[in-house]
């Protein structure tokens, strides 16, 4: 968040709608854009330091789902999508793709500054957490969150999965022997099979690279495994 006044994009392609939302936000103190084509309004969220997005569905050029998702590969910015539509599968689709809120319009203008208020609130305290993440490519760790994310896409592991891949960020690009791996995911006191840091190397790369298409995880023959660009 800046210092100065909350900057907001509106993408909403109804220039009465767009208006009205701008006056209404200034209003509030808010810094308010308008776009009204959505692959101008991609173009503008990747190259521009905004708070907090207002995502019309429906826009010509790029739809607001296609842009939710290409933003999301490489921002965190929070999304309120707003939309006509009332379907459930629209729903369900724009969150599962990265949105924090949806509304459907008409809404009441109270709701939306509501909801404004508190995506801020949740990204500002995020932004605390995430001072630490662990990065690697196009693949973040979040520390404080207990999440993963490739691409933007949240990554499902298991707790032992994500103490093993947070270890191997925290010491990126060294080759790590399984019994480094062993001692600190496992425990000194860790009676077993070495062979469970391969099964869980396996496991990630199932979830990592190959779902994503893309090596994160290297393995050094003879001495163990790193991560590295």
């Amino acid at each position: 968040m800046s210092e100065n006044k909350t900057k907001i994009l509106i993408v909403e392609d109804e220039k009465r709608i767009a208006r009205f939302l701008q006056m209404e936000m200034e209003h509030e103190g808010f810094q308010a854009e308008v776009e009204g084509n959505g692959r101008r309004a991609y173009e503008r969220i990747v190259q521009e330091p905004y708070d907090l997005i207002l995502l019309d569905l429906m826009l010509p050029e790029m739809d607001g789902l296609e842009i939710c998702q290409k933003v999301r590969q490489v921002s965190d910015v929070p999304i309120i999508m707003l939309t006509a539509k009332d379907e459930i599968e629209d729903k369900v689709q724009g969150l599962d793709i990265g949105a924090n809120d949806y509304m459907t319009k008409p809404f009441s203008t109270p709701e939306l500054f509501a909801r404004i208020r508190a995506a801020l609130r949740i990204a500002n305290k995020d932004d605390e957490k995430d001072i630490a993440t662990l990065k690697i490519k196009d693949l973040v760790l979040y520390p404080g969150r207990y999440e993963v994310r490739v691409k933007g896409e949240l990554v499902e592991l298991t707790k032992k999965e994500y103490s093993l891949l947070e270890y191997m960020l925290r010491n990126k690009r060294q080759v790590l022997t399984r019994d480094q791996i062993l001692s600190e995911v496992w425990g000194y006191d860790y009676v077993g099979d070495t062979n469970v840091v391969d099964v869980y190397i396996r496991y990630l790369r199932a979830k990592i690279d190959e779902r994503f298409e893309d090596k994160y995880i290297h393995t050094v023959r003879g001495v163990g495994y790193v991560v590295r660009d």
